[in-house]
């Protein structure tokens, strides 16, 4: 019995060809095949190679740096910004008022646009400013932890002058939205499919 080999055209191979996809290609392929509910097996990795689960791994990012500054700016309105204006003005820092307002609104909108994954490497510039005027003006001197037990009394837990380590943590946060994207659920999401879309059509009448 002849095996199946014996049947091969001369100067053929027998190993199945595979069309390449493109990113852009892959990108549309996934995004129809999820909307359809039927992802097909091209559509359940990315244009790497990778599982399209890893695609997710921003948004849990997003969630606790926009929840984190939307928390320490309501906190800083709720105790007023003259009280803000206060410590920066006793910091060193000129135009406390100004400033006080400055760090506000950039951590009350900044929180709003990562959660909505919106112009995040934009909005990543004056969040990492403010980080690092902190953690230079404010946490240097006490070290790295941010967590300092100092004695458990009936009150409660006594803890020290908190360091640079969540300035720092935050700072990771924003440079892996960069460099990474926001991912799924996210207007910048939506806006770079847009864009792929609009280019695949402008290339194909070309």
């Amino acid at each position: 019995m002849q095996q199946d080999s014996d049947f091969r055209e001369p100067g053929k191979s027998c190993t199945p060809s595979i069309r390449s996809i493109s990113p852009p290609e892959a990108d549309i392929l996934s995004s129809h095949a999820f909307q359809s509910g039927k992802p097909s097996r091209q559509a359940r990795f990315d244009s790497t190679g990778r599982f399209a689960i890893e695609r997710w791994a921003p948004v849990p990012l997003r969630l606790i740096v926009g929840y984190g500054l939307m928390a320490h700016g309501f906190a800083k309105l709720s105790r007023g910004p003259g009280a803000f204006a206060a410590i920066l003005h006793a910091i060193g820092v000129p135009a406390p008022y100004f400033m006080a307002w400055t760090t506000i609104l950039t951590e009350v909108l900044g929180g709003v646009a990562f959660l909505l994954g919106a112009f995040t490497t934009l909005v990543s510039l004056p969040t990492a400013v403010l980080l690092l005027v902190a953690i230079f003006t404010v946490h240097v001197p006490y070290g790295f932890s941010s967590i300092k037990l100092i004695a458990v009394t009936p009150a409660g837990a006594q803890f020290g002058p908190p360091g640079y380590e969540c300035d720092l943590l935050y700072l990771a946060c924003l440079a892996a939205l960069v460099l990474g994207g926001s991912g799924p659920l996210a207007i910048d999401e939506l806006i770079r499919k847009r864009r792929i879309v609009g280019s695949t059509r402008r290339e194909r009448h070309e």
